[in-house]
């Protein structure tokens, strides 16, 4: 009969499974959603997928990698107590981005939008712009721009608008 620390040896493959699935579950999803970055339309729907479940998937790798730590602690090293908490951090990270829309933290919508005449606008003429008008009032707003904060706040004609893209 084996003695119980060694059987414990076979504890860490549970517990590296627990705790990749943790970390991709936040990373892969934020690795493939990025501006300006070209995404395939399987690739979005897997990081799509996997940021729909990662909240509840992501806690219950972490509760499992808890529950293995405290099994493991008292029969490792130094060295491999130090690999432990270096994981769990990870895992706690991962389990806490999974919960946030850190999108929102990239994106930050223009809540007072300047804006230059036509003729000394340095826009190139060949870039694309969204335009509004409304009545006699009109607006042009570079691509360039709105791909990055996706969301202008404006006034045109007196009436408030949201700008997206």
């Amino acid at each position: 009969m084996q003695p119980f620390s060694d059987r414990r040896a076979y504890l860490w493959i549970p517990y590296l499974v627990a705790a990749l699935t943790a970390i991709a579950l936040f990373f892969i999803p934020a690795f493939i959603i990025r501006p300006f970055t070209h995404q395939t339309a399987r690739g979005l729907g897997l990081a799509m997928a996997l940021r729909q479940r990662a909240p509840w998937g992501t806690l219950i790798a972490a509760f499992i990698c808890l529950a293995l730590v405290l099994v493991l602690w008292s029969a490792v090293n130094t060295w491999r107590k130090i690999a432990l908490v270096f994981v769990m951090v990870l895992v706690t990270f991962s389990t806490v981005m999974a919960r946030l829309n850190y999108f929102e933290w990239m994106f930050h919508p223009v809540d007072s939008a300047q804006f230059e005449s036509a003729s000394t606008s340095k826009l190139d003429k060949s870039e694309t712009v969204l335009t509004v008008r409304y009545g006699s009032d009109a607006r042009a707003y570079p691509i360039l721009e709105m791909a990055y904060h996706h969301v202008l706040n404006d006034v045109v004609g007196g009436v408030p608008v949201a700008v997206t893209y």
